[in-house]
């Protein structure tokens, strides 16, 4: 699958179809993972509890340490 990228206030989105979603278990209240190789993306959902908690703590402390970033 193809696809652009939407403009969403001063970024850009994916925007991921239902099907897509549902094939990962994932709806709008799943966290993800996102990780890149500095040429690939990859968007993981978060279902394990231990690693959506690392994910979270590790996020807050991105925020904590760059105030500048959104917090959308």
């Amino acid at each position: 699958m193809q696809k652009y990228l939407v403009k969403h206030g001063n970024s850009m989105a994916l925007v991921i179809e239902k099907p897509i979603l549902e094939l990962l278990g994932a709806d709008a209240n799943t966290l993800f993972d996102i990780t890149t190789d500095g040429q690939t993306l990859m968007i993981t959902p978060i279902q394990d509890k231990k690693r959506r908690a690392a994910f979270c703590a590790a996020r807050n402390k991105v925020i904590r340490n760059r105030p500048k970033i959104s917090r959308n």
